[in-house]
């Protein structure tokens, strides 16, 4: 429960950024979750190989530090993306007047 909760907010701050880049919020949203999901199983994955544990506490601590993991992938893909700015000298003489 707690770690759906984690991934609505941690989402939100995604769409957040790119909007503030000029990019789709919905598409980002979508990465940050299979991401999220994706690092998670492989989180579960080295647990099992690395710690030849099967207990399921450190399987869940271990998948959860992935999926941050993914989330922090996607977060630094997006800062890297160039900010939107909207020139208003492009949209002189237009009828579109809009802020």
């Amino acid at each position: 429960m707690l770690e759906i909760i984690a991934l609505v907010l941690l989402c939100r701050q995604i769409g957040k950024i790119a909007r503030s880049k000029g990019l789709n919020p919905g598409r980002w949203k979508f990465y940050t979750v299979l991401a999220w999901f994706l690092a998670e199983i492989v989180g579960f994955a080295f647990a099992v190989l690395v710690l030849n544990s099967t207990e399921l506490i450190p399987l869940m601590f271990m998948g959860f530090a992935f999926a941050f993991g993914g989330y922090l992938l996607v977060k630094n893909i997006l800062d890297k993306k160039p900010d939107h700015v909207e020139d208003d000298i492009d949209r002189i003489g237009t009828d579109d007047l809009r802020p």
